[in-house]
C-alpha cells in the first residue's frame, strides 16, 4: 500500500458492514484504519499517529455516539471531513449530523459507488480548500456584510477578533442565505436544495442550527438583525437591515 495514500478512518460497527468498506476502499488506492467502538475511535481521532484524510463515520455505535464523535472533534477545533451514515428511516438523524457538525451523509442502505463518489467529493473540496490557502491567486470567494466575511473557498467566516471555521454544510447554508438575501427562504428550502432531505419531516432541528449560525454573524444572537425568522415559515437574511 501506498504510504502516501490518503488515510480514510472507517467508524462502524456492524463487522459485515466495516469490512466492505475497507475491502473497497483499499482497493479504490486509499489506507484505512478501522474502528469498531465509540469511545476507542474518538480517543484515537483526537489524538491521530497520523493525518486523517476523511472520518467515514456510523450514528450509533457502542460507547461515545457517532453524533457526540463529531461535536467533540469540532469543539476541539479539528476539521476532517466527516461522511456520517444514518438510519434511513430517520430523517432527524441527518439533520443531528449536520447540526453536529457532519459534512455530509449517506442513509443506509446505501450504494457503496455513491459512498465512494461522495467521499472524493470531500476530498476534492478540501483540497481546493487547502490550495486557495496557499495560492491566494485567484480571486477569493467570499462574501462581505455587518465588519464579517464569509470566505466560502477556506471555509472561514471572519469577524472583529474572531475567526470561525465552517464545516461544509455551514457554508453551503450561508451561501444559500447570501444568495436570496431578502428572501424568505423556508425550512423545506433547506432542507431540499441544502442538504439534500427529501423526507416530510416537521423537525426543529434546524432552528438550533440555525441558533449557531447567529452566534458567527449577529452583534446580539438573542436579537438578530440579519438571519431573521419569519414565523411558520422559514427565515431571511439581511445584510443592510
Amino acid at each position: 500500500m501506498d504510504t502516501s495514500a490518503p488515510l480514510i478512518a472507517v467508524v462502524e460497527d456492524e463487522e459485515h458492514l466495516a469490512q466492505g468498506l475497507l475491502f473497497n476502499l483499499q482497493a479504490d488506492g486509499y489506507r484505512t484504519r478501522h474502528e469498531a467502538d465509540g469511545d476507542a475511535a474518538l480517543a484515537w481521532l483526537m489524538n491521530p499517529d497520523e493525518e486523517i484524510a476523511a472520518v467515514i463515520l456510523d450514528c450509533m455505535l457502542p460507547g461515545t455516539d457517532g453524533f457526540e464523535i463529531a461535536r467533540a472533534l469540532r469543539r476541539a477545533q479539528r476539521y476532517t471531513p466527516i461522511l456520517m451514515l444514518t438510519a434511513r428511516s430517520r430523517p432527524e438523524d441527518i439533520l443531528e449530523g449536520i447540526e453536529a457538525g457532519a459534512d455530509d451523509y449517506l442513509p443506509k442502505p446505501f450504494d457503496l459507488n455513491i459512498l465512494l463518489v461522495r467521499l472524493k467529493s470531500l476530498l476534492r473540496r478540501t483540497a481546493w480548500h487547502s490550495a486557495a490557502i496557499v495560492e491566494q491567486q485567484a480571486p477569493p470567494d467570499e462574501y462581505a456584510f455587518n465588519h464579517r466575511t464569509i470566505r466560502f473557498d477556506t471555509l472561514e467566516l471572519i469577524a472583529p477578533n474572531r475567526m470561525t471555521h465552517l464545516t461544509v454544510m455551514e457554508a453551503d447554508l450561508l451561501r444559500h442565505f447570501t444568495s436570496h438575501q431578502g428572501e424568505i427562504v423556508s425550512r423545506k428550502d433547506i432542507l431540499e436544495q441544502v442538504w439534500r432531505v427529501h423526507e416530510d419531516t416537521d423537525t426543529r432541528a434546524i432552528d438550533n442550527f440555525i441558533v449557531r449560525l447567529r452566534r458567527y454573524i449577529e452583534d446580539d444572537p438573542a436579537q438578530p438583525k440579519h438571519l431573521v425568522t419569519v414565523r411558520g415559515i422559514g427565515y431571511r437574511f439581511l445584510p443592510n437591515p
